[in-house]
């Protein structure tokens, strides 16, 4: 299993939400290629990168911030929050993102998601954020009708290397992963799931792996700032 060490960005600093909501941020590191960094040499293997101001404005918007840690680090990337075209895509690929995650575009535009999957085998992802089993998009300011399991297969076959699924309601709030909600979407796909949203606990990232569901990584935010989960216990968890 991938451990995902994640940085949201909001204003080119490094910050975790409440459920979304961009009016509660806790700001954790005013320099977020620092950040990278110490997840780098902490031995992750992965980070997981979202421009929270990209997912509301519908285009990128912490370049900068986002260029300075890929300056920064040499392990892979991957990076969603407004990237919602086909030349959001292929710049962000081209700068080296290894891997994009589009959700926004996913439910509104799944022909543009299948057509960069194509163009780049194993570097697209499709992100979703669900709320009481419906997506939402636009940053989770909108809801929509579409069920999740119903979204994902529409990507079956497609090319689409990863899911990222997020139960809006758990993120941030460290009140443990939506184990079952996660390992009934792995279950209802092809596509190999990551799970995201209230992993608060090493043994909560032990439960998803045993979930009976074929969950091939977990995300990390709030739970490794706040200290609740050590950097050497989840890198060790993965390792093993």
């Amino acid at each position: 299993m991938i451990i995902f060490p994640a940085i949201d960005l909001k204003d080119g600093r490094c910050v975790r939400l409440k459920q979304g909501d961009m009016t509660q941020a806790t700001i954790f590191n005013d320099d977020p290629a620092a950040q990278a960094r110490a997840f780098a040499e902490a031995g992750f293997e992965w980070l997981h990168l979202v421009d929270l101001n990209g997912a509301f404005a519908g285009r990128s918007v912490n370049t900068a911030a986002i260029r300075a840690i890929l300056s920064a680090i040499r392990i892979p990337v991957q990076l969603g929050g407004g990237i919602r075209d086909r030349a959001g895509i292929d710049s962000w690929l081209e700068a080296g993102i290894a891997r994009v995650i589009l959700g926004t575009a996913a439910v509104n535009d799944p022909t543009l998601v299948k057509e960069a999957a194509m163009a780049h085998p194993g570097r697209v992802a499709v992100g979703i954020d669900a709320r009481d089993g419906k997506v939402a998009v636009k940053g989770w300011a909108e809801a929509s009708t579409l069920a999740t399991v119903e979204l994902a297969k529409r990507f079956e076959d497609a090319g689409v290397s990863a899911i990222i699924f997020t139960d809006i309601g758990r993120d941030g709030m460290m009140e443990g992963a939506n184990i079952a909600a996660t390992a009934a979407l792995a279950n209802a796909t092809s596509i190999p799931v990551i799970a995201s949203g209230g992993v608060n606990s090493v043994r909560a990232i032990q439960a998803l792996s045993k979930s009976g569901g074929p969950i091939t990584g977990v995300v990390i935010g709030r739970a490794l700032y706040d200290g609740r989960i050590k950097a050497s216990e989840a890198v060790r968890f993965a390792h093993n």
